[in-house]
């Protein structure tokens, strides 16, 4: 029988995998046993009726009537696994051949099963209670083996990510978005009270003391200038000599206002500067004349070309620290995650409630996806069953579950076999 359906199995290189290379060769070693059975059966059935018919006695009537019942439930268990895949003998006999037939029912009924039997929310929510998630994987990062393993898949990750990022885009995008933010951010209320508890601790100091020492060896080393720019400043009728006087006296007493306030903290200047400063602060957060220019002097300096080839450049930087430290297994990035994450897994071991809310956040997360997304994953079942062409979808199908098969005709050679025995016993045994 089976001989009848070879023109429509499936072939070794018929783009078969491995694995269901291995599957038809299972499939045709059962066939040819169920095969076998029924020819034995029928070979059995042949010599008996002769042998009654010759007068072997009473023996031969019970054999032949046992394989003559096992020959019917041979050929009819073959008949119905054979209809499932094709039409027996080609005929075009009614409701044969169903899968080839019905395969597009057949992808919507088993994708409604997988989504009602086992992507029902009580279903995974039960699911997802019984494993324990955070538990296992508490356990698994906090071994140090995993841990490594974790760090460095995420490096890899991360210089994967760097590489495949075009530096150009990240660069406008960081520019864009840094642009954007300061320009919706007020500055100078910031500015006033940094620059207000600067002054109030004494923070500026060093910054005066700083000053003051460059301006005082500014004037040692550049004396001429001085001198120059006071005699260039000076009426065109006044002499020389006095004018070289009055720059000499006017350079003495720079030289000396500046080594004062160098080197006196309580020089009448500084206090100056410190109320100056403390009257900027004050007014960079209520003054809105002062806020509106510190916001145009913002905006100027944020839109010039430099400012912002300085921003688009820091992400080179950023990404060669980045890319240096996730290659170096001893970086401290790296030695910071690997230590984040075993202090993660240990936390996950001893600490029920953090564990209580990984599994509900990972339970209603998943059931979110779920519930919203159901129909398109019980689509991606239906989707694929209907865009296999019916000999394809027949040939998976037999493929997989067609070894058990036939069992059933092996099963209904040998139940038909018995019960032909049993009705002839029970004939002869009423008289008939």
């Amino acid at each position: 029988m089976d001989r009848m359906d070879a023109g429509s199995k499936a072939r070794p290189g018929d783009g078969l995998s491995a694995g269901d290379l291995a599957r038809l060769v299972a499939l045709r070693r059962m066939k040819t046993v169920a095969a076998g059975l029924l020819v034995f059966v029928a070979v059995a059935y042949a010599l008996a009726t002769w042998a009654e018919h010759s007068g072997a006695g009473a023996w031969a009537g019970y054999v032949a009537a046992a394989a003559e019942a096992g020959m019917v439930g041979a050929l009819a268990d073959w008949f119905a696994v054979t209809a499932l895949f094709r039409r027996p003998l080609g005929l075009p006999i009614p409701h044969t051949a169903i899968i080839p037939t019905r395969k597009d029912q057949l992808g919507e009924s088993l994708g409604d099963f997988v989504g009602e039997n086992f992507l029902a929310e009580d279903v995974v929510r039960a699911r997802l209670q019984a494993i324990g998630l955070a538990r296992r994987l508490g356990g698994w990062l906090a071994k140090p083996e995993n841990a490594d393993r974790v760090t460095a898949e995420l490096a890899t990750g991360v210089r994967g990510g760097l590489t495949v990022l075009r530096d150009a885009d990240v660069q406008a995008v960081i520019g864009e978005a840094i642009t954007r933010r300061a320009d919706a951010i007020e500055i100078s209320p910031g500015l006033g009270r940094v620059l207000e508890r600067i002054v109030t601790d004494g923070g500026h100091h060093r910054a005066v003391d700083l000053l003051c020492a460059q301006a005082h060896d500014w004037l040692v080393k550049h004396r001429d200038s001085v001198l120059a720019a006071v005699e260039d400043g000076a009426p065109g009728w006044t002499p020389r000599f006095v004018d070289r006087r009055v720059g000499d006296r006017v350079y003495r007493e720079l030289l000396r206002f500046a080594a004062e306030m160098r080197d006196s903290p309580d020089h009448p200047a500084r206090g100056a500067l410190d109320r100056f400063l403390t009257d900027f602060a004050r007014q960079l957060q209520e003054d809105p004349e002062t806020r509106a220019r510190v916001e145009r002097l913002k905006g100027d300096l944020l839109h010039r070309p430099e400012i912002q080839e300085l921003i688009a450049s820091a992400w080179g930087t950023v990404r060669a620290m980045i890319l240096a430290a996730a290659e170096d297994e001893r970086s401290a990035l790296r030695l910071r995650a690997r230590t984040a994450i075993l202090t993660l897994g240990a936390r996950l071991s001893r600490d029920e409630r953090l564990r209580a809310k990984l599994d509900g956040w990972v339970t209603e997360a998943t059931i979110h996806v779920v519930s919203g997304y159901r129909k398109e994953i019980t689509a991606l079942i239906t989707d694929t069953v209907s865009s296999w062409d019916a000999r394809t979808t027949s040939r998976k199908i037999e493929l997989h579950i067609g070894r058990d098969l036939q069992f059933i005709r092996l099963n209904g050679t040998v139940i038909g076999a018995l019960a032909g025995l049993a009705i002839h016993t029970a004939t002869r045994l009423l008289g008939g």
